[in-house]
């Protein structure tokens, strides 16, 4: 979601905006999210072998001809054990696990932006993200953007996969909620959901921690499981704590403590407990971790002036405490800077 600032202010960075509108979400607007998963047409990798000549002007010609000499005419043959198949030349596709495939994908989708600014594109390897602000119930500009993406995917050789695309919206009005009319690609009606995994985080439409902390659990839970058997084959206390910080606690730590329920943080904490009974010592409690991890963040953010968050942390006239934001939400209390 993008969120507008407000007018007649002076201007700040990306990220400062992006911090700020997010406190500031007024109360006629709500945001929509929508992921879009893309494949490449036949598994062809053409579309890096013919970009346009305004995405090749501050590229040297010789490292376009080496690219092109990489990608094309590749023997490549099938080993196993003592046995090798015959061998098969590919101009299609990039090599498995070659470091230069991810920069020529950035480079392929470097003009895949937003056109209007009440939207941002986020591109994650061959997941994009559309982000729109939707104000006063006019979808128009969240709406063209997604048909914008879509002709910009057909232009260069791609496709929406549909099947794993997913919509998600993010309302907090007051008032009741209009009904959203899901949004079409290719003719296929994308699917609305309530909750998604993006890049291994479950994102909810109330923004909630709970979701995401009940996976956890699950999760912390199974691995619980090799604790008792390490004890059963005499390793030590010092060996099996150093398990559990690895595999278990941080697992436990890849979520927001400070904006968790007191349910989710209690079923957290459980299996810290069941951990500590298991080893046989006492085990660092999550909400130790959650403000040490604050407390060096905040040293970060403080001594780096270009940190977006740098001006959310003024002192006092005194310069010996740090002012204090207001916050009329509870949302924005329990978060980081407060």
């Amino acid at each position: 979601m993008t969120f507008k600032e407000p007018a007649n202010q002076p201007k700040k960075t990306l990220g400062t905006e992006w911090s700020q509108n997010f406190m500031a979400l007024t109360l006629n607007a709500f945001g929509a999210v929508c992921v879009i998963s893309l494949t490449t047409k036949e598994g062809k990798l053409v579309v890096f072998l013919c970009l346009p000549p305004y995405r090749m002007s501050s590229i040297h010609e010789y490292l376009c001809n080496w690219v092109l000499d990489f990608l094309t005419s590749r023997p490549q043959v099938v080993r196993i054990a003592n046995n090798t198949s015959s061998s098969l030349t590919l101009s299609t596709g990039a090599p498995q696990g070659c470091v230069v495939s991810p920069l020529l994908y950035s480079l392929f989708t470097y003009d895949c932006s937003a056109k209007n600014s009440s939207n941002i594109i986020l591109k994650f390897a061959d997941d994009t993200t559309i982000l729109g602000l939707i104000t006063n119930g006019d979808e128009t500009f969240y709406r063209d953007e997604v048909n914008a993406l879509t002709a910009w995917c057909a232009d260069n050789n791609l496709s929406p996969n549909v099947s794993k695309t997913k919509e998600m919206i993010v309302d907090y009005r007051k008032s009741q909620r209009e009904g959203h009319i899901p949004i079409h690609i290719n003719g296929e009606i994308v699917e609305t959901v309530k909750s998604y995994k993006f890049l291994g985080i479950h994102i909810s439409e109330d923004l909630s921690w709970s979701i995401h902390s009940e996976t956890i659990v699950r999760t912390t839970c199974q691995r619980l499981y090799f604790l008792p058997r390490q004890k059963r084959f005499g390793i030590s206390s010092n060996i099996m704590s150093n398990f559990y910080r690895c595999t278990i606690e941080s697992i436990l730590t890849g979520v927001w403590y400070g904006n968790c329920s007191s349910l989710d943080r209690k079923a957290l904490q459980r299996v810290v407990r069941i951990a500590e009974l298991i080893i046989g010592h006492k085990l660092p409690a999550l909400q130790d971790i959650y403000q040490t991890h604050c407390l060096r963040k905040a040293r970060s953010i403080i001594k780096d002036r270009t940190h977006p968050a740098h001006h959310l942390f003024a002192t006092l006239p005194s310069g010996r405490r740090l002012r204090s934001i207001r916050s009329r939400t509870t949302r924005l209390k329990n978060s980081f800077y407060l």
